[in-house]
């Protein structure tokens, strides 16, 4: 019998193509009750309302989001990831051996 954990393809969660649909769903459910969007988010009420959400994700993002965010983009991606991939790019460019090429001369089967 087979394991059927491993059967599961996807567990919960939606698509870029997913949420892709939903909006294109909602924009057609609003058409059909007549709601015009451009007259809802250019009125009074919605610029206020836009401009409150802009409002408060701007200070979340200050507040929580800023630090974290920069600290794994300058300290982990840049570090770790990104000067070790120009490294070798340059590496392979020159014709020299890559970081893979060096650990895998050191491999022992």
């Amino acid at each position: 019998m087979k394991n059927k954990k491993y059967l599961k393809t996807k567990e919960g969660g939606m698509s870029i193509l997913g949420a892709l649909v939903v909006g294109i769903l909602i924009v057609l459910a609003l058409s059909y009750f007549n709601i015009n969007i451009r007259s809802v988010v250019e009125s009074p009420t919605g610029q206020e309302n836009v401009t409150y959400v802009k409002d408060t994700a701007k200070s979340f993002w200050t507040k929580y989001l800023a630090e974290p965010a920069l600290y794994l983009w300058n300290d982990v991606w840049v570090n770790i990831f990104w000067k070790g991939f120009i490294s070798n790019m340059e590496r392979i460019r020159d014709g020299k051996p890559t970081d893979l090429d060096n650990a895998a001369q050191r491999i022992k089967m």
